[in-house]
Order: structure tokens, then sequence, then C-alpha cells
């Protein structure tokens, strides 16, 4: 009972002082102060719990020589699903960092490049006895935040981390188990992304079904399970959302004036076609011009049936850097569920401006130019 006590009493109070930190002193290393402070209070009170060096015999102070793991055809059989499963999870989660720091940076990253890297990175790090590593929302919108506009930021991090390994590496011995598990339950609920659960849920009925089966079943079941029910499920409504988009109609179509956008101060796009999470990045890259020379930036979605939550975020990340450029952005033709779809991704007014037909936004754009 009193090691439980202890465990409760050192858990508690290092979550509790990290969230009031991050309300009142945003800028403190508030978990590496909650640890310091637990680990303090068990050295100096004698508090019989569990610490990283009682339970794992402490830190290695140096780096390990690199080496080839003992391979098998069994255990290469044993790991495959697992191994598959955390490629594809860190493979998105890298992805998601980089288009969150997309949103807060205004640049554009490249995919491919960050997938190599990350490839690359965990097979040099499995050589020296690691654990598979990617880029995480958590870390990547700190560094933003303070100022990180490149690469380099995430290699003096790196760095940082190597140093304070090899110095600093015996004092984490006295780090009890139970101050890590409540920085750890901090980390975990920053990192659920609360708000765009919410949004995903209220998107449409499909999203939500693919939403809380991959919740329930890594949550309940397995990690594995989850990714590939999750992937399964999302293939089987893009398909069924692409077949009720298919439709044949004849009309005229209305001659477009090429006069109208003599203005080299206004851009027109014409997208064309299901713009999803397989489009998103290119179309995005493309729409992604946005300078000091263009007031007005017209984006035509007439000739698109369909749009996911993936391609949704890339149009309002535009409408974000837009307005601090001082640029306008005005979305023509878009059909009803493509333009709530919009909406909910935090596409609206004043960012984007919704007209119907490309004539009338240029007529807009002229007016406000």
């Amino acid at each position: 009972a009193p090691a439980n006590a202890a465990w409760v009493a050192l858990a508690l109070p290092p979550a509790g002082g990290i969230a009031g930190l991050e309300r009142l002193r945003a800028h403190w290393p508030g978990m590496l102060l909650a640890v310091a402070a637990a680990s303090l209070a068990t050295f100096v009170l004698g508090l019989p719990v569990e610490t990283i060096g009682s339970r794992f015999g402490g830190i290695p102070s140096l780096l390990p020589m690199p080496g080839l793991p003992d391979v098998s055809l069994a255990k290469i059989e044993a790991v495959l699903p697992d191994a598959v499963a955390f490629a594809l999870l860190g493979a998105i989660e890298s992805l998601l960092s980089a288009v969150v720091a997309d949103g807060m940076t205004g640049r554009r990253h490249r995919p491919n490049v960050e997938l190599v890297a990350q490839g690359v990175a965990n097979i040099g790090t499995a050589l020296f006895g690691g654990i598979p590593a990617t880029g995480t929302i958590a870390r990547t919108a700190t560094n933003v935040r303070a100022g990180a506009r490149g690469p380099v930021a995430g290699m003096l991090h790196s760095v940082f981390l190597l140093v304070f390994m090899l110095l600093a590496a015996p004092l984490a011995a006295y780090i009890p188990l139970a101050a890590l598990a409540g920085v750890l339950a901090v980390v975990a609920w920053n990192m659920a992304e609360k708000h765009e659960f919410a949004t995903l849920l209220r998107s449409s009925r499909g999203d939500a079904v693919v939403l809380l089966a991959t919740f329930l079943l890594t949550v309940f079941r397995d990690l594995t399970e989850g990714i590939v029910v999750g992937s399964a499920l999302g293939a089987v409504l893009f398909i069924h959302r692409m077949t009720g988009t298919a439709a044949v109609e004849e009309q005229r179509l209305p001659p477009f004036a090429p006069e109208l956008t003599s203005d080299p101060d206004i851009v027109v796009y014409r997208l064309s076609g299901a713009f999803f999470f397989g489009t998103a990045s290119t179309v995005g890259t493309v729409l992604d011009r946005i300078a000091d020379r263009h007031k007005a930036f017209v984006i035509d979605l007439a000739a698109v049936p369909f749009i996911d939550s993936t391609a949704a975020n890339v149009i309002a990340g535009i409408g974000r850097k837009a307005a601090r450029h001082g640029v306008r952005v005005y979305v023509t033709g878009a059909v009803a569920p493509v333009r709530r779809a919009l909406l909910r991704a935090g596409a609206g007014r004043p960012k984007v401006r919704y007209l119907p037909k490309i004539e009338d936004a240029v007529r807009a754009a002229h007016e406000t130019v």
C-alpha cells in the first residue's frame, strides 16, 4: 500500500504541474522540471518506487557499436505484420506532421524526400540497437513555434539529445517510472488531436465509421488490426464515393472570356476530377504559388465532384497563407458537398469567398484590387 501511494503521489503532481505550466509559463520546460522535481523527491525522501536505474540499470552514457541483428526466416515471419503496420503508421504520422508544419510556416514539403530520409534514419537506428522513429506533430509544432523554419532545427534537436544522453545519462537512473507515466499521460493527451477527432466525426457518416473503427480496434484489440481495417474501410468508402459521383450530362458550356484574366495580379486555376488525399500534395504544390505580385487567387472547382478532408485542408491552408500575404482567394463552381467539406476544414470567410462562376470572381477581384 505505501508503494502504491508513493506511485500515485509521483504520477499525478508531474501531470498537474505540466498542465499548469503550459497555461502560466508556456515557454518553460514543464516536462523537464516535473521529472527533475519527482526525481529529487524520490532521492531525498527515499520513496519505495521503481526508477529507471532499479528497473533497467540506467541509460548507457556511450553509443553502442553498430552491428547487424540476428536475422532468421522465422523472426522475419513473426515481426513482418507488425513491421508493416509500424512502417505505415510512421509514414502517415511523418507526412501529417509535415502538412501541419506547412500550414504553420507557409512552406511546402517534399513527401518522397521525407519518407526516404525517414527510412534511411530508421535503418541506421536499427544498426545501433535503436527503435523506429518518426516525425510527430507535438515536436514539430513546438519547433515551429520556437522559430524553426527548416531542417536544421531537427538536426540541432538530435544533437542536443545526444549531448544530453552523453552528459546526463547517470542522472536519468534516478528518474521514477511513476513520474514518467504521468509525463507520458500528458504527452498522449496533447497528441490526441481532439479538435481534429471531433471535426472528422462531424464531417460525414463514412469518415466517422472509418475513424471509430480504427480507433476502437487500436485501443481494444491491436494496432496492426486497427491500421489494416481502417485502410480497407477507407478504400471501400473512397470507391463508393467515386461511383456515386459518376454522371453523364450534355450541355452547352458558356464561353469563358480570357480578357477578364489579362490582369497579372489575378491568377486563375481550374481543377478537374476527384480531389482527395492521393492528389492533395501534387495539387497543393501547384496552388501554393501565392506571392506578393498576385493580389487575387481564383480556384475553380466546377469540375470537382468530390473532395475529402485532406484535400479540403490543403485549400484551407492556402486560404490562411493568402490572408497573411494580403491575397484574396475565391472558390468558384463548388457543388454543395464540396463546399460543405471546405467550410468544415476552415476554408470560409474572410479567408475564402465563394462565387458561382470564374467571371464573378474575376470581377469581384477587380473591384477590390
